[in-house]
């Protein structure tokens, strides 16, 4: 195992990069050597609108991270995140191979591909699959409660599972952006699961929680509900549309809204109303639309462990307060403490950056139940494509 791993969370605002050592004793969280930002260009909404100018930004970042750890970045693990993100659901089943009927660790990845060739071609064309989370089986017609059916007996086995896609053309930029800045790809993982590893507690996937990620124009929503992830969806409101009501309404420059926005109301001849009552009017909008979501999947005021919130957007002040009163779930700030991870930097900010050096050591054998994943490069018209499979196997 690699005793160094380096995440790279491109943002639509900051490229965060995170260079961390295993620890001695595997039961701690890894180490971080460094760490290194810079804005982003390039980008819209997650998707990479220029190349050259993202895979710029990329390479200052890692630069610096690079010079705090003292160490040469050649192989990351990058994040993707944007609204091209979504989910799709599909049901598999395939008859049970071994002769006396007993179900092996063969018959499963059978059932789970049977499963993906169900999915309706609108969830597969132009897009990839990233992640491929089994979240139910039945034996038999029969539903099976636990982790796994090996080892039972039965005709048949179907399963019930979550895909998470991406659009194929924002992948492949993204990869080209990452490599143009001399940075080999080593896996690609949706960021919202990477932060997860590092901002919910496995009580709180448990028990059934959500991971909200306020970026700059895009926030990302990840339920979990037994600690699995059970639905993930990207909507196209961020932080920026609070820093442009900000500017508008008050007739103000968006460098002064962005510091109303995270509190600097001192000394200020604006007033105080006007700034909390714009903040949480877009807010209560972002929220509203998380709602929805949450009824349309059956987890509206369902979620014991409630909404976790990170990266930057959350770091406006009142986002918890208006999160709590509109979704009307335990609310507040993610913490990487709480996760059981106590790293120099404790800021939902970093959490994808983070996360991916963490899924970097533990996949396969981590964190969360997962199988190996295949990575590879396939030749289109002179670019690189990639295409690789990550399953959550129990």
């Amino acid at each position: 195992m690699n005793r160094v791993v380096t995440g790279i969370d491109v943002g639509t605002y900051h490229v965060k990069v995170v260079i961390a050592e295993a620890a001695d004793d595997p039961r701690q969280p890894p180490r971080i050597l460094g760490t290194g930002y810079a804005e982003s260009r390039g980008l819209k909404q997650g998707y990479v609108v220029s190349i050259p100018e993202a895979a710029r930004s990329i390479a200052a970042a890692v630069a610096q991270a690079s010079r705090a750890a003292r160490i040469p970045v050649k192989r990351a693990y990058v994040g993707l995140s944007g609204v091209g993100l979504d989910e799709a659901f599909a049901r598999g089943e395939t008859v049970v191979e071994r002769g006396d009927s007993e179900i092996t660790d063969r018959d499963i990845p059978r059932a789970i591909e049977a499963s993906r060739k169900a999915l309706p071609p609108a969830a597969t064309l132009n897009r990839e699959v990233l992640h491929t989370i089994p979240l139910r089986f039945s034996v038999d017609g029969v539903g099976f409660l636990g982790a796994s059916p090996i080892g039972t007996k039965g005709m048949r086995i179907a399963v019930e599972t979550l895909f998470i896609t991406c659009m194929k053309k924002h992948m492949t930029d993204l990869v080209e952006a990452v490599e143009e800045a001399g940075v080999e790809v080593e896996d690609i993982v949706a960021s919202p699961i990477a932060a997860s590893f590092v901002a919910l507690s496995k009580m709180q996937k448990r028990v059934g929680s959500m991971l909200v990620n306020i970026g700059s124009e895009t926030t990302s929503l990840l339920v979990f509900e037994d600690t699995k992830p059970v639905s993930l969806k990207v909507f196209a409101l961020g932080g920026s549309d609070v820093t442009n009501d900000l500017a508008l309404a008050l007739k103000i420059a968006p460098e002064e809204a962005e510091a109303l926005k995270q509190g600097a109301v001192l000394n200020s001849p604006l007033p105080k109303k006007k700034i909390d009552d714009t903040i949480n009017r877009r807010l209560g909008e972002l929220f509203k639309t998380i709602e929805a979501h949450l009824k349309r999947i059956g987890k509206s005021e369902l979620l014991p462990a409630g909404a976790l919130l990170c990266g930057g957007g959350a770091l406006t002040h009142s986002a918890p307060d208006v999160a709590r009163a509109t979704l009307k779930l335990p609310s507040r700030m993610a913490t990487f403490s709480e996760a059981g991870v106590q790293p120099q930097i404790d800021n939902g900010v970093w959490a994808v950056a983070y996360g991916l050096t963490v899924w970097g050591f533990t996949a396969g054998e981590g964190i969360e139940p997962q199988d190996t994943s295949t990575f590879g490069d396939i030749k289109d018209s002179a670019k690189h494509a990639l295409r690789w499979l990550k399953k959550f196997l129990p």
